[in-house]
């Protein structure tokens, strides 16, 4: 049957729950996607965060690891011999200088 325009009139009940259900799939399928993309930033929040604690302790490990080394371990120098110090005073006085009967050099002209 057609309009007075010319068109094929269409039944006005069938069209519509036809397009109202492909409307909902669509809004359907738009809502899966987008709780799987936040679930994908959230999962890649979570694993960044995981990552920079583990980071950052073993970071701390291997500090730790060579401060023991080399303050404990077989990393640690050789200590080195210190000179002993000597004493200012003496038990035994010094002998003090004597008068000797040798004669005195003479400067030469």
């Amino acid at each position: 049957m057609r309009s007075p325009d010319g068109r094929i009139a269409v039944a006005a009940g069938k069209s519509r729950p036809r397009a109202s259900a492909q409307e909902r799939e669509r809004v359907r399928l738009y809502e899966a996607r987008r709780r799987f993309n936040a679930s994908l930033v959230q999962r890649r929040r979570r694993d960044n965060v995981i990552a920079g604690v583990a980071g950052g302790i073993l970071l701390l490990g291997i500090l730790a690891g060579q401060a023991a080394y080399y303050t404990v371990g077989p990393g640690t120098p050789e200590p080195a011999p210190s000179p002993t110090p000597t004493s200012t005073t003496s038990e035994t006085p010094a002998p003090s200088p004597t008068a000797t009967d040798s004669p005195t050099p003479t400067p030469t002209p």
